[in-house]
């Protein structure tokens, strides 16, 4: 990136958070601006990096897999072609940034935050760990309940194109090909629609994407054992999905009741207790002690069951309406786009309505 670049975005950006307001922006921002400029200088074009002799054979086969997915995001996808993700980072950590999200104690509603270009979210993105762990320290401070996690990629939704594009990055190229396949996808749905007041509707298209072009991925071009270790890990994410889907529907109804605070933490403690115990016997009785989800089910709270909402919530409804227009990945970008440019309430009538057996009017086949 050429260093006049690097300084006009910086000071576009630090311009947009002095209009926020407060020198606590400005330092967020600064982190912010800082950490992503460093991530695009440490990226080297893919294929340099694959000629490269230095290059350790594992990492060159990987890299040459990520071109191919690449290639077939556009051909078979139709996902944007451009410079995103033909260029490789190794930052030296495991995360690309680390988010911060928060819930109140007797709720699922995460809080956002708002930001230029991205609008209002339910996450705060950190570069460092530490900087992530003061944040979530603080809210706590003042009654939020919290959960810091790392992410491996982040979408620029296309902003960073002119700079290069999205990398790729050590902290997921070397994933099995079947959720680096969809890593990729759904970082590039990020490219085709966003909404910018509507994290649910962002990552559950992308999470449509994702599925959608994952599967025909491995059923076209995996090997068979690529296919079957994919097949174990989506049976253990079907299981985790469905465990927890239960349990946040059960705390939802907690919430929503009208039980006194009292009262409403008491059954909480209980159903918290009961989602462990259910994860024990779920990783001993079916994953034959199976350890990866762990971590999440140690610190699971409010904000954690929030960002699981984010990801699945509306994922079925995209997937019927994709159905609906007729396994077109032009139609349906299309018809997202446009669900995506309503206001919020006519927007999620509008997606429910269209994803409905029979779509709104009764014109679309009903989906298998």
């Amino acid at each position: 990136m050429r260093p006049l670049r690097r300084a006009a975005l910086a000071a576009l950006l630090l311009a947009a958070a002095a209009l926020l307001g407060g020198c606590a922006s400005l330092g967020y921002y600064a982190q912010a601006i800082g950490g992503h400029l460093e991530l695009m200088r440490r990226a080297r074009p893919v294929a340099e990096v694959i000629a490269d002799p230095a290059t350790p054979p594992a990492l060159r086969a990987r890299l040459q897999l990520t071109q191919r997915l690449r290639d077939y995001a556009v051909r078979e996808l139709k996902l944007p072609d451009n410079d995103s993700y033909r260029r490789y980072a190794d930052l030296g950590r495991d995360a690309a940034v680390w988010n911060v999200v928060a819930a109140p104690e007797l709720s699922l509603t995460l809080k956002t935050w708002c930001f230029p270009i991205m609008g209002c979210v339910g996450y705060r993105g950190y570069y460092a760990r530490g900087g992530a762990g003061a944040e979530a320290a603080a809210l706590r401070a003042q009654g939020w309940e919290t959960d810091v996690y790392g992410v491996p990629a982040y979408s620029t939704l296309g902003w960073s194109n002119w700079l290069g594009g999205d990398p790729l990055l050590n902290t997921f190229v070397n994933w099995p090909e079947g959720d680096l396949a969809r890593l990729i996808f759904h970082e590039l749905a990020h490219q085709v629609a966003y909404a910018a007041d509507d994290t649910t509707f962002n990552e559950s298209f992308a999470v449509s994407v994702q599925r959608i072009g994952g599967r025909r991925w491995l059923a076209a071009h995996a090997d068979a054992a690529a296919r079957a270790a994919d097949a174990v890990e989506r049976r253990r994410r079907d299981d985790f999905q469905a465990l927890t889907r239960r349990y946040r529907d059960q705390l939802a109804a907690l919430y929503a009741s009208a039980l006194p605070p009292a009262a409403m933490r008491e059954r909480k403690a209980a159903v918290y207790a009961a989602l462990r115990a259910d994860y024990a016997i779920l990783k001993r009785e079916r994953w034959g002690g199976y350890a990866g989800y762990d971590a999440w089910f140690a610190r699971a709270d409010n904000a954690s069951f929030g960002v699981l909402a984010a990801y699945d919530e509306l994922v079925p409804q995209f997937e019927r309406l994709f159905e609906h227009q007729g396994g077109d990945f032009r139609r349906y970008y299309a018809e997202v786009r446009r669900l995506a440019a309503m206001p919020r309430a006519e927007r999620r009538a509008a997606l429910a309505a269209e994803a409905s057996p029979g779509g709104p009017d009764g014109r679309y086949p009903h989906p298998p």
